[in-house]
């Protein structure tokens, strides 16, 4: 069966031909995918017959919502989905007062095994496709109501190793007929591959671009990274700084942290010294709890003043509000196999 959610614009006006039927009908479908269509007879631009056939060859929806929790604390509504093969993903919606953000899953679990992050228990079974990513954003409009118009592809998963997926993902909300999310309401995170970066400059040079840095030195990094063995800090940096180059934009440095580990002023310090003259911004996240890593984040004023340190060392820093920790929907809290 085809995944109507999976499908390009022009991938759609081909079915349409395939099946003898004029290609502008693909622009009708494309734009009740993106209103959230799960029936065939929600459809009404499309006679019955159509209809009718499509429904043999191909599918509206490719999840179903199979929890919904609402945090007490902010509103924050995290999902999780199952995908038509029985695996599941968590998404998370979000509330700012620039409009609602919805962090998403490109994979189903996680291979990079970052020792902080719930993500990664488990390893990592799949890609997402574009269809299951687009997905995510059309059932959580659905099911909450909300518009959504930023997107972050920060939930479970490394989105530069699903890059052909990812980048289906982007143009699919992006485009004007169905979404229609702007490139600049988008953010992509990574834990640093090298190899995809220069790719995504200059495939999305308007596209926001996320580091997960989380210490300045190559040992804490690699006892907390397993990808900085590969990747190391200098590499990595040397290639955001071509990013920066490339396209003008700035990079972002997530920053978690974990008490007692990268937290101190020493490894601040350190930090400003890797990142000065960058055009960046660090974003300092206190580590969310995950039960099996033991781990405990920084309290709240202790990162306050570490973002006031960074500051008056010439680097943009915020420390991350906190969403969703109550129903384990923050960042690194994600994960597969959810229950």
């Amino acid at each position: 069966m085809i995944d109507l959610r999976n499908q390009s614009l022009t991938e759609l006006k081909e079915l349409f031909v395939s099946m003898g039927e004029k290609p502008f009908r693909a622009g009708q479908l494309f734009r009740w995918i993106a209103r959230g269509a799960t029936d065939f007879d929600e459809i009404s631009d499309l006679s019955a017959p159509l209809r009718e056939k499509l429904s043999q060859t191909a599918l509206l929806t490719n999840m179903k919502v199979r929890k919904v929790q609402v945090s007490a604390k902010d509103g924050t509504r995290k999902y999780l989905f199952q995908l038509l093969d029985g695996k599941t993903v968590e998404t998370v919606l979000m509330k700012y007062g620039y409009g609602s953000s919805i962090c998403i899953s490109s994979q189903v679990g996680c291979a990079m095994g970052c020792n902080f992050c719930a993500s990664g228990i488990g390893g990592m079974e799949r890609n997402l496709t574009a269809g299951e990513m687009a997905g995510q954003i059309l059932e959580v409009q659905r099911e909450s109501g909300e518009k959504i118009n930023h997107i972050v592809v920060m939930g479970t998963g490394e989105p530069l190793a699903n890059y052909a997926n990812l980048a289906k993902f982007i143009r699919l909300v992006h485009e004007k007929e169905g979404l229609n999310i702007g490139l600049r309401n988008i953010t992509v995170s990574t834990c640093g591959l090298i190899s995809q970066i220069d790719r995504f400059a200059r495939d999305f040079p308007q596209v926001n671009l996320a580091i997960s840095l989380h210490a300045p030195t190559d040992e804490l990094r690699g006892s907390m990274m397993p990808i900085n063995e590969k990747y190391p800090i200098d590499a990595l940096l040397s290639a955001c700084k071509k990013y920066i180059e490339q396209t003008g934009r700035r990079i972002t440095f997530e920053y978690a942290l974990v008490e007692g580990v990268n937290d101190t002023t020493e490894m601040i310090d350190l930090l400003a010294r890797k990142l000065r003259g960058m055009l960046c911004h660090v974003n300092l996240i206190p580590l969310n709890p995950v039960n099996e890593t033991g781990l405990l984040g920084t309290k709240r004023k202790h990162a306050k003043d570490l973002q006031a340190r960074l500051e008056a060392k010439g680097i943009s820093a915020t420390v991350r509000r906190e969403l969703g920790a109550d129903i384990d929907g923050a960042c690194g809290q994600l994960r597969q196999n959810a229950k």
